[in-house]
């Protein structure tokens, strides 16, 4: 697992990467690989997420849970899937979602949420690396502990960003967050199993928005090309 982030988040994470939890996990990795188990996203992926948007650039957190762990799918931002790729069931529901919080938008033809993270949309899962066909196989392993340190240290040195809380797992972060500086939004998760009863409808999208420009901020071109 080579870790190669930008200096604005080494600047503020440099000191988890030397920590026992860490050297387990990189040893875990290790093992996996060495055991001639396939592990998604690739190695080169695994910290898209904070390389495609830096800590100074950080508006918004989107907050999911693991990896997809389907062939080619996973590329380090959470909800996202590479180009080429068929769009997963819980993404189609955020389009869907999209179509009626944001006039105007299209339902893009692909799942790459890149151009949300150049924006300044941190796309973060609890959980950065997962066994091919098997959900879950990485969690409870060290980056639960990496990743709530990320939540923590964006509520403690940055104000006024937009938390995206989908469901109750991500909601169970909230207790990482401190309300009085940061806005969050809390909703079911866009998932086909839990997306009727309180994702469809919720507007995360113009909420957003609407907290960005109040806060003297650039809002978010939602609108997948």
């Amino acid at each position: 697992m080579a870790i190669a982030l930008p200096p604005s988040w080494l600047e503020v994470l440099q000191q988890e990467f030397g920590k026992p939890y860490m050297v387990k996990l990189k040893q875990f990795l290790k093992e996996e690989q060495e055991s001639g188990q396939i592990v998604y996203p690739k190695n080169s992926d695994i910290f898209n997420a904070f390389n495609t948007t830096h800590f100074d650039d950080v508006k918004v957190v989107i907050l999911g849970q693991d990896p997809y762990h389907g062939a080619h799918q996973a590329h380090g931002l959470s909800f996202s899937v590479q180009k080429g790729i068929a769009i997963p069931r819980s993404l189609m529901n955020i389009y869907k979602e999209l179509q009626v919080d944001i006039p105007g938008f299209k339902t893009p033809s692909h799942g790459n949420l890149e151009e949300w993270a150049k924006q300044g949309v941190l796309l973060l899962n609890a959980t950065l690396t997962v066994r091919a066909s098997t959900p879950g196989s990485h969690q409870k392993r060290g980056w639960e502990e990496f990743t709530d340190e990320v939540i923590k240290t964006i509520s403690d040195k940055k104000e006024g960003i937009v938390f995206i809380l989908w469901g109750a797992f991500a909601q169970s972060k909230a207790a990482l967050i401190d309300e009085k500086k940061h806005f969050i939004i809390r909703s079911a998760h866009p998932s086909p199993f839990s997306a009727d009863r309180g994702f469809f409808g919720s507007k995360p999208f113009s909420k957003t928005n609407e907290i960005l420009k109040k806060e003297g901020k650039k809002e978010i071109d939602w609108q997948i090309h």
